[in-house]
Parts: structure tokens; C-alpha cells; sequence
């Protein structure tokens, strides 16, 4: 089963009369790429803001899970634009950077190498596109190898070929195993990045799932039997599952096209399984996703 790494538990924050976040509670598991998504004003920033202990939260809890003994050196964010130096190069300006979080220079070349800014190491700030500034200000919190990395809108003023870098760049950073936290308000971006999503509106959530199971207009099958983790291993190596998801009381199952309730039922009996649930829950999550999105 998978491990959390982050709990949000019954997050609310207020400014004034307007409830940026609204008793918010999900849980992210290691290796995710977790897409926080929503129209201006639905508490994204908010929530990445108190989860990264930029801002303090009324009621309600997070829990990091992260084996360290300092955690927050584990967590790089980029919410606010960092402060850069205009007129020293990108690598002096991360050299300040690893200064400040008494870091080795020897982090700087690699995290360079991975935002694909090796190349211009020796360009002054003030030069760079704001693409380049916008990866720079990545490579600044990778010098630091941090276990999750949490973005606020990472391509908000890029141009298209921009955008394309840092997506890719990102995908690269999951490879690797890292936990990525990505808040956005564009359908396309979550799509293409991200393995899990959140849907807020106005503060609260009202979708949250695989980002397959909301784009894909595919039944989701509810089953569970007197153990389940055997059963989630079995219908791993079985082949009849085409999506699979494992929660506390059940599994969430998309069956393969030649695969119905019936033969599912069936199958599983054959191989010493009983199910003690089974049934079709209706998707309409896709429906709420593009309706936000146009509002």
C-alpha cells in the first residue's frame, strides 16, 4: 500500500469574512504528482502557503511524513519569486543561495544540469528570459536534493515553448521519485504532468481523484472482500484491471473493455475470492472539472 506522506486534516483559513480554504482534508502519497486545480480565488495558493509554513492555517492540521530530522529541509517550494541579484550571474546568484542554506557548491552544477541551465551559467540575471529566471528560481531549490517539491502556478507568464520546458522538466523531476505538489487553474497542465488532482472551489473540495478516473468517461467499480490487500496484489498481476486504486475500506477498479461486474465476479471466485461489495460508481467528476474550469 502506497505511503502518505503529506495529511491535510479539516484545513480552514479566513481573511476577514471570505474563507480561502474551507475545512480542506486530503492525503498525498509518496512518488505522487499531485495537482491542486481551480479557478482565481479557489484557496490553492493558500493551502501550498500553510503547507509550506509561509502562512498560519485558523484550524485544522497538516502532517509532513518525511524521515529527517529537520523536515522542512526536505521541502523546496516556489510560491513567492525568490530574490535574485540582477547583476551577478546564475551561478553566483545559486552560489548565494547555497550559502544561505549551508549548502555545498558542489550541488550547483547538478541542479543546473537538471533545469537545463548548465549552459548559460555565466549569463548575467538581468539577461535571462523569464523562462530562464522561472527555472533558475527552480534550480534554487534543488541545489538543496529536497524529497517533495511544492509549486505555486511554476508556469504562469511562460511562452508555449516555455511551458513545454518546465512541464517536461518536472515529468523528469517525478522520475526520479520525487513527491511534486503543483497547484494550477489549467485543465491542460494537470493533464499532461500530474498522476493525482484536487479540485477546490471557493475554499472547498469538491474532487479528488486519479487524474484517469476524471478525464476518462470509464465506470469505476467499488469492491471489497475479507482482504483486501491480497485482493489489490491479485488484481495487480491479473491483468483484468486496466486502473487500479486501494483505499482504507475498498478498491476503486476500472475493468479492462472485455471485463464486466459479472465476470469479474466470477473470475475472482475461481481464484478464492469473495467479495463482500461490488458496485458501478457513477463518473461524472469530468463534468465538475471542465465546469470549473470555464468559471
Amino acid at each position: 500500500m502506497a505511503e502518505t506522506i503529506l495529511k491535510i486534516s479539516n484545513l480552514t483559513k479566513r481573511y476577514g469574512n471570505i474563507t480561502a480554504v474551507d475545512n480542506l482534508s486530503l492525503e498525498i502519497n509518496k512518488g505522487n504528482v499531485y495537482g491542486i486545480l481551480g479557478p482565481n480565488g479557489s484557496g490553492k495558493t493558500t493551502t501550498l502557503s500553510i503547507i509550506s509554513e509561509i502562512l498560519s492555517q485558523d484550524s485544522g492540521s497538516f502532517e509532513w511524513n518525511i524521515d529527517a530530522e529537520n523536515y522542512r529541509t526536505r521541502i523546496g517550494t516556489l510560491i513567492e519569486s525568490p530574490n535574485f541579484f540582477s547583476y551577478l550571474n546564475v551561478y553566483q546568484n545559486l552560489k548565494m543561495s547555497a550559502l544561505i542554506k549551508d549548502i555545498s557548491e558542489n550541488e550547483i552544477l547538478p541542479a543546473l544540469t537538471k533545469v537545463k541551465l548548465d549552459n548559460r551559467k555565466n549569463s548575467v540575471y538581468s539577461n535571462l528570459s523569464f523562462g530562464m529566471k522561472q527555472r533558475l528560481a527552480l534550480a534554487s531549490i534543488l541545489i538543496s536534493n529536497p524529497e517533495v517539491i511544492v509549486l505555486d502556478e511554476p508556469t504562469n507568464g511562460l511562452d508555449p515553448e516555455g511551458i513545454v520546458e518546465f512541464r517536461q522538466i518536472i515529468i523528469e523531476l517525478a522520475e526520479q521519485g520525487k513527491t511534486i505538489i503543483l497547484a494550477s487553474h489549467i485543465l491542460d497542465e494537470i493533464e499532461k504532468v500530474c498522476s493525482h488532482v484536487a479540485i477546490l472551489k471557493n475554499g472547498k473540495l469538491i474532487a479528488n481523484d486519479t487524474v484517469n478516473r476524471i478525464l476518462k468517461r470509464e465506470t469505476t467499480y467499488i469492491i471489497s472482500s475479507d482482504d483486501n490487500n491480497k485482493l489489490f496484489e491479485f488484481l495487480l498481476k491479473s491483468g483484468v484491471t486496466k486502473d487500479i486504486n486501494q483505499t482504507k475500506t475498498h478498491l476503486e477498479i476500472i475493468l479492462q473493455q472485455d471485463f464486466n461486474a459479472k465476470k469479474l465476479n466470477e473470475f475472482l471466485f475461481k481464484n478464492n475470492f469473495v467479495l463482500s461489495e461490488i458496485y458501478k460508481q457513477e463518473n461524472n467528476l469530468e463534468e465538475q472539472f471542465l465546469e470549473i474550469i470555464k468559471k
